[in-house]
């Protein structure tokens, strides 16, 4: 993977992680909310994601939108390296 990749990989982990804290929803929860929505994905399959910051834009938008994000302002610590 590029530098640039990986770069940009950790940004998208860092912004759900934040939106994750800021509502106090864990792994399972989040998980539960993703399947409330019909999107299957188990806990182990989304850790590994979130510590391979291997989201899809699709799954990106879909945690987004399970955990009720509907303003996203992109903070500059998300992009400090």
């Amino acid at each position: 993977m590029s530098e640039d990749k990986a770069y940009w990989s950790k940004i998208v982990t860092k912004i759900i992680k934040a939106e994750l804290a800021k509502r106090d929803i864990d792994y399972p929860t989040l998980v539960t909310k993703l399947h409330e929505i019909d999107v299957n994905i188990s806990v182990e399959d989304l850790r590994g994601r979130m510590s391979r910051g291997t989201f899809s834009a699709t799954l990106f938008v879909q945690c987004l939108r399970a955990i009720g994000v509907t303003n996203l302002p992109l903070e500059e610590s998300y992009f400090s390296r």
